[in-house]
Formats: structure tokens, sequence, C-alpha cells
């Protein structure tokens, strides 16, 4: 298998892992509506699981970036440099999130009274405030940054990063609207706002694990002679 394709076939591998999360949405269910979760009885397991999904996604999330990079940086490097930025931007707000909800948890099994339920309500706002930036703002950024490298060097079918181009403004929209209470952060419309950039991502992930790069005059280089001299402005 030559270096691009298992370039494309890593780089889609990981982007459909990050979507190992959504059961998150389930599993955080009764830390979001119990306000008495960090003193009440129950089953932590559900929390702790969530807890490992994120991390898996944050650190997938930055292997889409470092896969992607030695590619695309040959259309536009700093916008390439930038991309793996938010990445781990991204990843570091996830990580605080999960942080904050084991925290709970530890003090949950530590036999935290009712002083600690002061504490517990701060940590599930700080989780919930992680999530809206760094799982729902910058993924907008993301969408920004990758998909106009895809776009510009045609590496995809050029409808999938217009479908990004769609969702980012949606999901800033999204954001803004939670931001000013306007609706919740799990919520129909939320879920209606995000779904472009869901869409986005995934059908990204199924095209590089199925179809790869297409052919690019980006990677003709790559090809040719493994990896040739760029010009100042990224292009070959």
């Amino acid at each position: 298998m030559e270096s691009l394709r298992k370039t494309s076939l890593v780089a889609g591998v990981l982007y459909l892992i990050t979507f190992v999360s959504i059961p998150t949405l389930a599993l955080y269910t009764v830390i979001r509506t119990d306000p008495n979760y960090i003193t009440g009885p129950g089953p932590d397991t559900p929390v702790i699981i969530g807890g490992i999904l994120e991390i898996i996604v944050a650190l997938a999330g930055i292997g889409t970036a470092v896969a992607l990079y030695p590619v695309v940086k040959r259309q536009n490097e700093g916008v390439a440099l930038g991309f793996v930025g938010s990445r781990v931007l991204e990843a570091a707000t996830i990580f605080a999130g999960v942080t904050a909800l084991l925290s709970i948890v530890a003090l949950r099994q530590a036999g935290a009274g009712p002083d600690a339920l002061v504490t517990g309500h701060a940590l599930v706002e700080l989780r919930e405030w992680t999530t809206l930036l760094g799982q729902s703002f910058i993924p907008a950024v993301n969408a920004l940054l990758i998909g106009s490298l895809m776009y510009q060097s045609r590496l995809v079918p050029r409808v999938l990063p217009i479908v990004g181009f769609i969702g980012a403004p949606l999901l800033v929209a999204s954001d803004i609207g939670v931001l000013f209470g306007l609706w919740g952060a799990v919520s129909p419309i939320t879920g209606i706002l995000a779904a472009p950039i869901a869409l986005w991502e995934f059908s990204l992930g199924v095209w590089l694990v199925v179809k790869g790069f297409r052919p690019s005059p980006t990677t003709a280089g790559m090809v040719a002679a493994g990896v040739p001299a760029t010009s100042h402005d990224g292009r070959i």
C-alpha cells in the first residue's frame, strides 16, 4: 500500500473514531440532571466510561491533524499548522472537562457530604462550558481550516468541505444561542444545527477510508519523488 493511501486510511479511521463519544449524551444524563449527584448513591461507571470515551476522542482528534499535516501542508503550511494547533486546543478542553467530571466522581466515592454540593455544581458547569468551547466552537474552526485545504487541493470531492463550510456558521450560531440562554446545550435545536458539521467529519472519514485522496497537483510530487520541494506559498 502506497504511503499516501496509508495516510488517508489512518486519517479516515481516526476521524471515525472521534464519533465514539456519542454515547456520552446518555452516559452523562444523571450527572447533568441530578443536582445532588455528588452526595447521592448509585454507580459511577457510566460517567467513568464516558470520560474514557472522551479521552479517546481527544487523542484521535490530534491524530487526524498529525496524519493529514504532511499532505495538506503542501497546499498551505500556515493553515495546516493552524489545524494542528486547533486540534490540540480542542483536545486540551476535552481533557479539562473530563478532569472536572472525574473529580466529581472522586469526591462522591470519598463520601463528600452536603458541603460538597457547591463544588459539584461548579465542576459540572466547568465541564459544560469546556464542552461548549472544545467540542462545539472549535470544531467549527477546524472545519474552516481543514475544509479550506481540502477544497483548494481537491484531495476529496469539493461537496464534502462545502458541507463543512455550511455547518461551521450554524454551529457557531448554536453556541451563541446556548451562551445567551436561548436554548439548552442539549436540545433539538443544538442537534439540528450541529448535524452538518457531524456529517462533514463523518463523510470525510468514510471517504478517506474507502477512496483515499483524489489525484491532485498537491500530492503529485509526493507520488513521483517522495518528498519534493515546495514553493513559498506551499504549492508545488
